[in-house]
Parts: C-alpha cells; structure tokens; sequence
C-alpha cells in the first residue's frame, strides 16, 4: 500500500507538471500571437481605408441620387445632403484657415467655438447653392493630382448650358482623408472668405465679423 500510494503520488505530481507545462506554453504561444493579430488587423485596416478619389466619388453618388428623389421638398433633400458631407469636410479646419495665423491664435476658446459655428453654417448654404437648381447635371472627374502629402481631384458640374469647376483638396487626417479646401472656376473659397474677413478686422473686432455672418 505504501508503495502504491508512492506511485500515485508521483503519478500527481507529473500531472500537475504537466499542466504546469502546458500554462506556460499557452502564455508564451499568446504572447507571440496576438501582437502579430492585432498587427495583422491594423496592416488590414490601412489597406482598405478608401482614397480620396473613393470617398468623393460615393460622396458626389449619394448626393445626386438625393437630388433625384422624387418626393422630397428643397429642405429635405439640403438637410440629407448635409448629412451625408459632412464627414467628408473639416469644417473645423476650414474656419480656422478662413482667418489664418494672423488673427486665429488671437481668438478666445469661445470665440473660436462661435466663430466655427457660424463659418459652418455660411460655409454649407454656399455649398448647397451648387445643387440647389438641380435639373440634369452629371459630374464629370479629371485626373487626381498629388501636391506633396495633399491631394486635388479635379472635377466639372456639367448640365446643357454651364459647366462648373470644383476642385476638390483633401488632406490626410491621420483617420481618413477630409476636404480643407474647394476650388471654384478657379478661386479658392478659403482665400476668398480670409480676404473677406481680413477687410473686415482691419477696422473691426472678431464680434463685428461674426455679426455680419449672422446675417
């Protein structure tokens, strides 16, 4: 009996050693594989992030199929429009290059806050004005063209009797590539509105600009 109860305690211990072993194999087995899965996943991640010409192109698709919606007042369809560019745009972005480093960094937190807003809202309703008298027009996509980390995507709004020019810029956000510029007939909108409001401050305060965006 006591040699018996001798194996069998042997016998526990080599079990227990044996688990012990397989613990340990497990631990180190995770440890070498999951960093080369989650890797694996962020490497799958960059690879499927859509372009800038993607992104556009969808954009552009989805809006036009608004305009073609049978049954949808003008609000309607500006309000499903809105919604669907409004990932495409740093707006927050945009008002900030609107006043430029001249008079930006200037600006209190809540001043700034108020001022996006409003460039926001004024930047949209311009915007929308393109597509507001939509009948037949079709978009037509030139080349992209690469301007160091940025990229242009030229295009035309075309319909029977006036061809627009939009360029769009987009940037690389580090998430997704976001627009921080239009193009129209050739004048940047950004440069047109810091022009506009550099008049204004040059004898008024950010509050006087604000006022008239209100208007």
């Amino acid at each position: 009996m006591i040699q018996q109860d001798h194996i069998f305690h042997d016998q526990g211990l080599n079990l227990k050693d044996t688990k012990k072993h397989f613990w340990i194999a497990g631990i180190q087995f995770i440890s070498l594989v999951v960093p080369w899965l989650l890797f694996g996943c962020q490497s799958a991640s960059a690879q499927v992030r859509p372009s800038a010409e993607e992104i556009l192109k969808e954009n552009l698709d989805a809006v036009f199929a608004v305009l073609q919606t049978q049954g949808l007042d003008q609000q309607a369809k500006s309000q499903k429009i809105i919604e669907i560019v409004n990932p495409m745009f740093d707006f927050s972005l945009m008002a900030k290059l609107s006043l430029g480093r001249k008079y930006w960094p200037n600006l209190t937190p809540d001043q700034k806050e108020s001022f996006t807003q409003l460039f926001i809202k004024r930047l949209r309703s311009s915007y929308l004005d393109y597509f507001t008298l939509y009948t037949d027009e079709k978009v037509l996509y030139e080349p992209s063209l690469v301007v160091k980390n940025k990229i242009r995507i030229p295009t035309f709004l075309v319909s029977k009797d006036k061809k627009i020019s939009i360029v769009y810029k987009f940037y690389d956000s580090g998430s997704n590539w976001k627009v921080y510029d239009l193009e129209i007939q050739g004048v940047s909108i950004i440069r047109s509105y810091r022009a506009q409001f550099h008049e204004i401050l040059k004898s008024g305060t950010i509050n006087d600009l604000m006022t008239k965006l209100e208007a």
